[in-house]
C-alpha cells in the first residue's frame, strides 16, 4: 500500500474521558482550530460497558462521551458547529431530540439525523461532531 503524505498538521485526541476507540480510528482529530470528533456510542469509559437502560440514558452517555473528547481538546459543547446523529429506529427521534436539546439548548449546531440499519455493539444512537475554537 502506498503511503500518502500529510500536508496538514493533525493532532490525535486520546482521552480517558471518552471510551477508547474500538477500531483503527482516533477519538478526535484536531486540525488547526477545528476538531473532528468520531462518532460516540453509549460505552461508559470507566467500565467499558454499554449503557442500554433506555434511549434517553443511551443518548445522555453518547453526549457525555462527546463532551469528554471536546474537554480533552480544550473545548465544550458551545464550540460545536455541526453534528451527525445516527439512530437505528426513527421512532426514537423525539426522545433523542429531547436529550440533545438539553445538552445544546439555544446554541444548537447544524445537524443531520438519519436512521441506519445497525450501529456498532448494538447501539441505538451514535453522534459525531465538528467543533471550532
Amino acid at each position: 500500500m502506498r503511503k500518502r503524505e500529510v500536508t496538514v498538521e493533525r493532532t490525535r485526541v486520546k482521552t480517558q474521558l471518552a471510551p477508547a476507540a474500538i477500531g483503527p480510528y482516533s477519538q478526535g482529530v484536531l486540525v488547526g482550530n477545528t476538531l473532528y470528533c468520531s462518532g460516540q456510542i453509549s460505552i461508559d469509559p470507566k467500565t467499558g460497558h454499554m449503557i442500554t437502560d433506555s434511549i434517553e440514558s443511551e443518548t445522555e452517555k453518547v453526549l457525555e462521551n462527546l463532551e469528554g473528547v471536546l474537554t480533552a481538546s480544550g473545548m465544550n459543547l458551545d464550540h460545536v458547529v455541526s453534528c451527525r446523529v445516527y439512530m437505528t429506529d426513527i421512532n426514537d427521534y423525539a426522545q433523542i431530540n429531547e436529550i440533545y436539546g438539553r445538552f445544546f439548548g439555544a446554541n444548537a449546531p447544524a445537524r443531520e439525523a438519519v436512521q441506519v440499519s445497525a450501529l456498532p455493539r448494538g447501539a441505538r444512537v451514535e453522534i459525531s461532531c465538528v467543533a471550532v475554537k
